[in-house]
């Protein structure tokens, strides 16, 4: 199985401890001790940077940090700084000229066409999106995106509705396919294809191409191509008179309402040429079965479960109100993070001291380049947050920092961290006792340091 050391739980082992455990709820900004004062205000005190829910709570977030800071005198976008609350008033630990990592598709330019729109993040939207590209597209019932094909691969995840997708592999071979929401489709750099809306309301789905620097502006359109061809050469090709050809679009469709298709079987050409692909275009992500997580669930989709899928991997990451995506790093591909529903904090360490935290909404895309250690924390108490993180590479892999200091001598561990004081040691010792990684950490309780006995 893909990562077997996902683990259903972080468990302690029974009879560890010589007294019962007294413990003290993790929740927000009651952390450890617990901050003093209201959030955003000169007397607030919280040393450990605990997370505020902006949003969530309603607050107004200021530049105070422990009695550091100053009021805003200038103009000011409110409804922007409540949704990023760690960049008005960022954590003591951020430091450095970390460039950004976060983009949101709602200030994306939007394409709008008949029945549809698209809109996209590349490099040229969010400088850092290098590895991969964005593309964020809705197609009403029945409106078809054009029979095309890309220079890049493209990976897609369906958001909402139903669509059907149409595909031409390299033996002649045609796959079509009707897809829902959780599932996914990818096609190989120039393998044409097409895509229509189908259920009443339509589909939206997230396109993903393996260059940021890819432009939905730059496809290989059907009718672009024979808009700019001589008829005569159209003629020869097809072995038609060009007056057959007259009617045919002067420029790109591009997006448009077509006529409801029928049934899978009635749509399949009837011809003695026709045979049907030996690829799987597609895969159903949702339906997969999850990796259960103290804190949530994680779905993974890569090459070793969607074979195709040789230069896109995938995780799909429920996580639970107050819980945590754990310490970790990815060591083949920079992360393309993009925000389904709630609300994250996400700080990103860059090493030479650098970090940077950032704060993402549904509709958000976040990147974490290759090595960058990082976390995501779900900011709400209440909701869960849904989150893909998206990779060009054929595998998912990442590191996770409890596994590592777990595995590692525990006493070059306490040498690294502890060595002025062996009391803490040996509990942080126990903690990582076990080594297993639990990548989604749940809302647990803290041990209460005075009242553990080892």
């Amino acid at each position: 199985m893909l990562l077997p050391s996902f683990v259903v739980a972080l468990s302690l082992c029974s009879g560890v401890w010589a007294a019962p455990v007294e413990q003290q709820p993790l929740a927000g900004n009651n952390r450890h001790a617990g901050p003093r004062g209201k959030p955003f205000t000169p007397d607030h005190s919280d040393p450990y940077d605990g997370k505020v829910d902006s949003v969530g709570d309603q607050l107004q977030p200021l530049p105070w940090r422990n009695g550091d800071g100053a009021s805003v005198l200038g103009p000011r976008n409110r409804a922007r700084e409540r949704e990023n609350p760690d960049l008005v008033r960022p954590p003591s630990t951020d430091h450095g000229n970390m460039p950004n990592m976060r983009w949101s598709f709602a200030d994306s330019h939007i394409r709008i066409e008949e029945g549809g729109w698209t809109r996209q993040t590349t490099v040229r939207e969010l400088s850092t999106s290098k590895e991969l590209a964005g593309v964020n597209m809705r197609l009403e019932e029945g409106v078809i995106r054009e029979l095309h094909w890309h220079k890049e691969a493209e990976w897609a995840y369906v958001l909402e509705g139903s669509v059907r997708i149409t595909a031409l592999d390299t033996e002649g071979g045609s796959f079509v396919d009707d897809l829902n929401k959780g599932d996914l489709w990818y096609f190989p750099s120039g393998h044409p294809h097409s895509l229509q809306g189908l259920s009443p309301n339509g589909t939206e789905f997230l396109l993903i191409f393996d260059d940021g620097s890819f432009s939905e502006e730059s496809t290989f359109l059907l009718t672009d191509w024979l808009a700019h061809t001589p008829k005569e050469v159209i003629s020869e090709n097809f072995r038609l008179h060009p007056e057959v050809f007259k009617a045919i679009p002067e420029k790109e469709k591009y997006i448009f309402q077509g006529s409801n298709p029928g049934s899978i079987d009635d749509e399949i050409p009837k011809s003695k040429g026709y045979k049907k692909s030996k690829l799987q275009f597609t895969h159903k992500m949702l339906a997969q079965e999850p990796v259960d997580a103290s804190g949530g669930k994680v779905r993974i989709t890569d090459s070793t479960n969607f074979p195709i899928s040789k230069t896109v991997a995938a995780a799909h990451l429920d996580i639970q109100p107050g819980a945590m995506r754990e310490m970790h790093w990815h060591p083949n591909a920079d992360e393309w993070s993009f925000f389904i529903k709630g609300r994250a904090r996400v700080t990103i360490f860059a090493a030479e001291g650098n970090a940077r935290t950032f704060d993402y909404m549904a509709g958000d895309v976040g990147i974490v380049p290759k090595n960058m250690g990082h976390f995501i924390e779900n900011l709400s108490d209440d909701e869960p947050l849904e989150v893909l993180e998206i990779f060009r590479a054929d595998k998912f892999q990442d590191f996770s920092l409890f596994q590592w200091l777990g595995e590692t001598p525990r006493r070059m561990v306490k040498d690294h961290l502890f060595a002025t004081d062996k009391k803490a040691g040996e509990k942080f010792e126990q903690a990582i006792w076990d080594a297993e990684k639990d990548v989604i950490k749940d809302k647990a309780d803290l041990i209460d340091d005075e009242k553990v006995e080892l």
